[in-house]
């Protein structure tokens, strides 16, 4: 049985309180389903004990409650401060998606760490790719990914990290099997190309989106319809990116060898 560390959070540690929300994370896995192999499925199914990527796509969410996975915490996010790259400032002690990314990986392929720790690792797997995707888990330390920022929406109060996770989505009215089925068709070369790079470049990527969307409003703002079109195609885009990505990755994880492996997690 896992070990798991007690450590508690201090009002300095810095992590967003919301990811993709129920329906996005939802939507990644269930958008994984259609793309991995069918040997993949097998392995995952076996376990998983039958639970699709879908439904355990939530579990990372919901055992945070519990002191006992605090330590968890920190691997929902990474912080960055401007235009500064991964690892050019000091990396969290606690750890972050990255590292949470890689543990998790190196868990599942790891032969002698139990079915019971292994199936642990794949559901936390499962979420934290999907987080990796919403951009403001790429954010800012010092507004906590967003968080920090209160706007309204449609006249309620929010703040910019929660926008991205959950309004737009919830406002969007489809369930996680609508917004998998309906999401833009990718040719495959194009679902290919985005499968490239490292675990780093894909965390770059989500950095680049998040200054964008930092750069679109200020604090207090109102927000709603015309941000909603301007902006909900790019949620959209990364569900579908982070699907087929999670979709890739298990595929690697439960090959016998894997030589793109060692390349997605190199320098993490």
């Amino acid at each position: 049985m896992i070990k798991y560390l007690l450590i508690l959070f201090t009002s300095v540690t810095v992590f967003a309180n919301n990811d993709w929300g129920k329906t996005g994370h939802r939507t990644v896995g269930e958008i994984a389903n259609q793309h991995i192999s069918k040997n993949t499925i097998k392995k995952v199914k076996a376990l998983l004990h039958g639970e699709s990527l879908a439904m355990v796509s939530i579990y990372a969410d919901e055992i945070r409650s519990n002191p006992e996975y605090r330590s968890f915490g920190p691997w929902h996010y990474v912080n960055f401060e401007g235009d500064k790259k991964y690892k050019e400032e000091a990396i969290n002690p606690k750890g972050d998606i990255l590292q949470g990314i890689k543990t998790c990986i190196l868990k599942i392929r790891d032969k002698k760490v139990s079915n019971n720790d292994r199936a642990f690792y794949l559901k936390m797997l499962v979420h934290f790719v999907g987080d990796l995707h919403m951009p403001l888990h790429a954010g800012n330390k010092h507004d906590k990914g967003g968080n920090d920022i209160k706007l309204k929406w449609f006249g309620k109060s929010t703040n910019l990290h929660r926008l991205w996770d959950s309004d737009m989505i919830d406002s969007y009215k489809m369930s996680y099997s609508e917004l998998a089925v309906n999401l833009d068709i990718v040719p495959v070369k194009q679902n290919k190309a985005n499968c490239k790079g490292t675990l780093i470049d894909w965390a770059h990527e989500s950095r680049a989106i998040a200054l964008k969307v930092y750069g679109a409003v200020k604090e207090n703002d109102t927000v709603g319809y015309e941000y909603m079109y301007y902006n909900f195609p790019m949620v959209k885009k990364q569900l579908q990116k982070g699907g087929v990505r999670l979709a890739f990755v298990l595929d690697e994880v439960f090959k016998t060898k894997s030589i793109w492996l060692d390349f997605f997690l190199r320098s993490v």
